[in-house]
């Protein structure tokens, strides 16, 4: 399992995270306070405060193509 931050600064942003996590088989998880969701959720995305950074979940070891997609999202 991976964890590290990202930010989500528009809804364009939202989208483009949410059509490459949905490539991927494995679960990607979203937490924000004591929030948790479901990373292949657009509307799960918009119910997290998106003006902080948003931990990142990822429940696969094998994800380094993954991280390289999403690298612009993280902070």
């Amino acid at each position: 399992m991976k964890s590290f931050d990202i930010s989500l600064k528009s809804i364009n942003d939202v989208k483009d995270f949410v059509n490459i996590v949905n490539k991927y088989d494995f679960d990607v998880d979203l937490s924000s306070g004591r929030y948790i969701v479901d990373a292949k959720s657009i509307m799960g995305i918009f119910s997290l405060d998106l003006s902080k950074p948003i931990k990142v979940e990822v429940q696969n070891d094998d994800s380094e193509k993954f991280c390289d997609e999403i690298k612009r999202f993280v902070v």
